[in-house]
């Protein structure tokens, strides 16, 4: 448990909180440590529920989640917050997709399905651009969040009859990771670029296209490069490789 129980003791003028902990460890601050939250709100799917929200709940409170009930998602008022399990879950097929089609944020247990649905739902509510920003540190999975996200627009905004350009969409992203992605000490197939994606929806809000930017690609992976691995176990980006390979074949004739 994050908060392990500890007894108190004060003396009037002293200044200092004696505590002592499960364990028999003592400690001794002279400010009053952060409040633990009330057991039944261990586990909380939305942060903003909890009666103390500071650093050491929210930390409790994900890791409770995600060890107890193998969670990943948890809502911040509007902000989902995503743990990268480094495993697959089998929580993104297309019923579960389904699922989350026309039902309200909050509804249902938080998921990244939510978020886009309720993006698209206020697109086609309101006639507006909606935008998902998904940020995080390098590993966190927000390619994976956005692929989920892409995925569920192409199925839920899909063109009625015919699939060639959801699919079109959805294929423009390995390629990207092939030109963009490098191995890391962190992650096997990290994003070494910045990507902002545009998926532009017709007046019944079906997909009709797409369109997208990449800044802040790290030059220096190509630049510097020396041999086929430089660094500590940082590798240039997988698709300069292959396509380096097959030209060195057709021009010693043996591909």
């Amino acid at each position: 448990c994050a908060f392990p129980r500890l007894f108190l003791s004060y003396e009037e003028g002293d200044g200092v909180l004696h505590l002592r902990l499960e364990d028999g460890s003592l400690g001794s601050w002279s400010e009053l440590p952060f409040l633990r939250n009330p057991d039944y709100l261990s586990g909380e799917n939305d942060l903003v529920a909890l009666s103390y929200l500071h650093e050491p709940a929210v930390l409790h409170t994900l890791r409770a989640r995600f060890l107890e009930t193998n969670t990943i998602y948890t809502y911040c008022g509007i902000i989902l917050v995503a743990i990268n399990p480094y495993k697959q879950l089998p929580i993104y097929e297309e019923p579960v997709i389904y699922a989350y089609s026309g039902q309200n944020m909050g509804d249902m247990d938080p998921h990244i399905f939510a978020v886009a649905e309720d993006a698209y739902k206020q697109m086609s509510r309101n006639d507006e651009n909606q935008s998902l920003i998904i940020s995080g540190e390098s590993g966190a999975g927000k390619t994976a969040s956005a692929k989920y996200a892409m995925r569920y627009f192409a199925l839920v905004g899909g063109s009625l009859g015919d699939s060639s350009m959801e699919e079109k969409v959805l294929a423009s992203s390995p390629i990207m990771e092939a030109f963009g992605n490098a191995k890391t000490t962190r992650n096997d197939n990290s994003s070494r670029f910045g990507k902002y994606v545009e998926i532009c929806f017709s007046h019944e809000y079906r997909i009709v296209g797409a369109a997208m930017k990449t800044y802040l690609l790290e030059k220096s992976r190509l630049t510097f490069q020396v041999g086929p691995v430089w660094g500590r176990g940082c590798r240039t980006p997988a698709g300069e490789g292959t396509a380096a390979q097959g030209v060195a074949e057709q021009a010693t004739g043996s591909g």
